[in-house]
């Protein structure tokens, strides 16, 4: 048997009358990846929080080798070796810092330093940055580089602590191909030297790339433990679950009139036109990697960026929002990607947060907000989208991240539009969550056009009526979402030259 790095015995946490864990029982053996799955709201992120000394646990025993381990910070849990990325990427970086200061943020809080030698600590950060492969410019603020760069500048940071036990919480959501297969030879050169690994993903390319086994997770404890080859990987989603998960059999419907209509646009210098017409009652799902240019779409259409060359029209009449306000006053909403950067507001309630962008629809005469309205408002969409919480007054961050994400496209699905955008709606959530706002999704559907931005195919074959695919800022496919050949699809993903591939519909148009 391996040696047991981690061994948790009757873990026990609550918040209030909320009971979160209830007697946690798991073994993390050293040189093996345990991938960890559950349902948002089972648990994973409160145990995460107790390993690496956020939160201490209210009953129950940790032993790391076969040392008692109650971390009493996250300083001390490093210390003694446990190292974790969270999926909410600022909670491992300071974006006001340069990269530098990031890569050496452990070394520069242990404090005692009178002086700092900048060279230095700039040549230490290029070492830490080079084995893992990231070519940045550290002298750069934080702030101004990429998501993606950002989370491997938190990776970088915790693969340089030599840690007995790394856990890695979603850490993919955010990375391109390239820079997850980097990522991964990363964590299998750990593994075979002996580190503990805690991986906690919804994602079945990265369990089935990566996993040794496979630990589910149900209403705070442990509901099943997959590690007989070949895994389990439906009996792990079914104990995680609690029953089995259907096929998702998507109907497509007559589409209605044309709501949006793109010609000949170019959304950079260099890229190759495109057209693109979505209809009323019709669900497209937009697909390809990271950097294709989906969110550069996304952003033009909602007046946070221009195309630079090209015709778009709404409903028949020019369509150039000088602005997110003139996107939305036109019936054009977007949910955006990554909702604790772009979306939560940590400090307001779920009702404010749902309500938040049509304050004006809730207020009385003299512009103070109607609290019985909004509450109402907020009821009605927590109740259409399975929001699991006590009250639309508790506060969004009490919430798990399945259910915050519930509630930031209930935002936009609140009040009706013309052209829905959700930008990554399925990002950091468990299957059933993803089925339930997939589902919420296509029933209102029918007196808007709606287009859905994913990187995982899968996402994209529940939801969709049609299958757009996206690379180098241009569209290179399109595919109705009927006896679909999914390798032609990823294909057009991975592989699509320069000059346009022909789509299911015979031309490079969508």
């Amino acid at each position: 048997m391996a040696d047991q790095s981690i061994r948790i015995t009757g873990l026990t946490k609550a918040f209030g009358r909320n009971q979160v864990l209830r007697g946690v029982d798991l073994a993390i053996p050293a040189g093996q990846v345990t991938v960890l799955m559950g349902a948002n709201g089972a648990g994973k992120s409160t145990l995460v929080k107790i390993l690496c000394g956020v939160h201490g646990a209210d009953a129950g025993r940790v032993t790391l080798g076969d040392v008692p381990f109650a971390p009493v910070s996250p300083a001390a849990a490093l210390r003694a070796g446990v190292v974790t990325v969270h999926q909410n990427i600022n909670d491992g970086v300071v974006p006001d810092l340069d990269v530098a200061s990031n890569l050496m943020l452990d070394e520069l809080a242990e404090g005692g330093r009178t002086f700092i030698n900048r060279r230095a600590l700039r040549a230490r950060a290029r070492e830490i940055a080079a084995a893992v492969g990231l070519d940045l410019d550290v002298t750069r603020p934080l702030a101004g580089i990429a998501l993606a760069e950002r989370q491997l500048v938190s990776i970088a940071r915790a693969m340089s602590h030599r840690p007995r036990l790394l856990i890695l919480d979603e850490p993919t959501s955010s990375l391109s191909t390239a820079e997850t297969d980097r990522l991964f030879a990363l964590i299998e050169r750990l593994r075979d030297e002996g580190v503990a690994i805690l991986y906690i993903s919804h994602r079945m390319s990265d369990i089935r790339r990566l996993a040794d086994r496979i630990v589910s997770m149900r209403d705070g404890a442990i509901s099943g433990v997959f590690d007989a080859a070949p895994l389990d990987y439906s009996g792990a989603v079914r104990a995680m679950l609690g029953h089995e998960i259907t096929e998702v059999d998507v109907t497509i419907p007559a589409p209605g009139a044309p709501v949006l209509a793109m010609q000949g646009v170019v959304l950079r210098q260099g890229a190759r036109r495109f057209d693109l017409t979505c209809h009323e009652n019709e669900v497209i799902a937009i697909t390809g990697l990271v950097g294709a240019g989906k969110s550069a779409l996304a952003a033009a259409l909602f007046g946070l960026g221009a195309a630079v060359e090209g015709q778009v029209s709404l409903d028949g009449r020019r369509h150039a929002p000088k602005g997110p306000a003139d996107a939305i006053a036109a019936g054009v909403f977007l949910a955006a990607k990554d909702r604790l950067i772009n979306a939560v507001i940590a400090d307001f309630d779920i009702s404010r947060n749902l309500t938040l962008p049509f304050l004006r629809r809730h207020a009385g005469p003299l512009h103070w907000v109607r609290r019985g309205s909004e509450l109402a408002r907020t009821r009605a969409m927590i109740a259409m989208m399975g929001v699991v919480c006590q009250s639309p007054r508790d506060g969004i961050l009490t919430l798990s991240g399945g259910n915050q994400q519930k509630v930031m496209v209930a935002r936009w699905m609140a009040e009706d539009c013309r052209l829905l955008i959700l930008d990554e709606p399925f990002q950091g959530v468990d299957i059933q969550a993803r089925r339930d706002i997939g589902r919420r999704i296509r029933d209102s559907a029918a007196r808007r056009a709606t287009i859905v931005l994913c990187a995982e195919i899968d996402e994209a074959l529940e939801v969709a009526d049609r299958i757009v695919v996206m690379s180098e800022h241009s569209i290179v496919g399109s595919h109705r979402n009927e006896n679909i050949n999914v390798a032609a699809i990823m294909a057009e993903v991975v592989e699509a030259p320069h000059h346009a591939r022909l789509g299911a519909e015979g031309n490079p148009t969508a």
